[in-house]
């Protein structure tokens, strides 16, 4: 008797193929009964539908009523007077080593004057917009606007 004349008594069953969809046997890979198990099953997904609903945010953004034009920061002429020499010309620059004003995202903002109180002191005001009443009041204590 030799190894390779030995067969066995019980051969392995191999399972044979059932009419329901190929190799994969039963439901095939589709789950129970239903509409999921039929052919053509492309139901769309209901999130989807609800997100499709919801205009799209265009333009501008969150707030259409927003402006493009940066805020100012606001120095009043009290502050001015407390805080700069007589006689020194007042520029955007200056106004931020003086601490009137600080820096927003390492720039220089929009600087505005408004009359806010009184001024003694006389001063040269350059490259910064002031407001009507303001430029009256520094000009009557002899000052100038730029």
């Amino acid at each position: 008797m030799e190894k390779f004349t030995l067969k066995r008594a019980h051969p392995n069953k191999t399972s044979t193929q059932v009419g329901r969809g190929g190799t994969r046997g039963k439901t095939s890979g589709r789950g129970g009964k239903g509409q999921t198990a039929r052919a053509g099953n492309k139901r769309r997904p209901a999130l989807r539908d609800a997100i499709k609903k919801i205009p799209k945010l265009r333009g501008r953004g969150v707030n259409s009523f927003k402006s493009f034009q940066p805020i100012a920061s606001i120095i009043t002429l009290t502050r001015i007077d407390a805080i700069v020499s007589q006689g020194a010309v007042l520029t955007r620059t200056l106004a931020v080593e003086l601490g009137l004003v600080s820096k927003k995202a390492g720039k220089i903002p929009t600087i505005k004057i408004l009359a806010t109180g009184k001024i003694t002191k006389k001063i040269t005001v350059e490259g910064i917009p002031t407001s009507a009443s303001a430029k009256a009041a520094i000009e009557a204590v002899g000052g100038t606007v730029k």
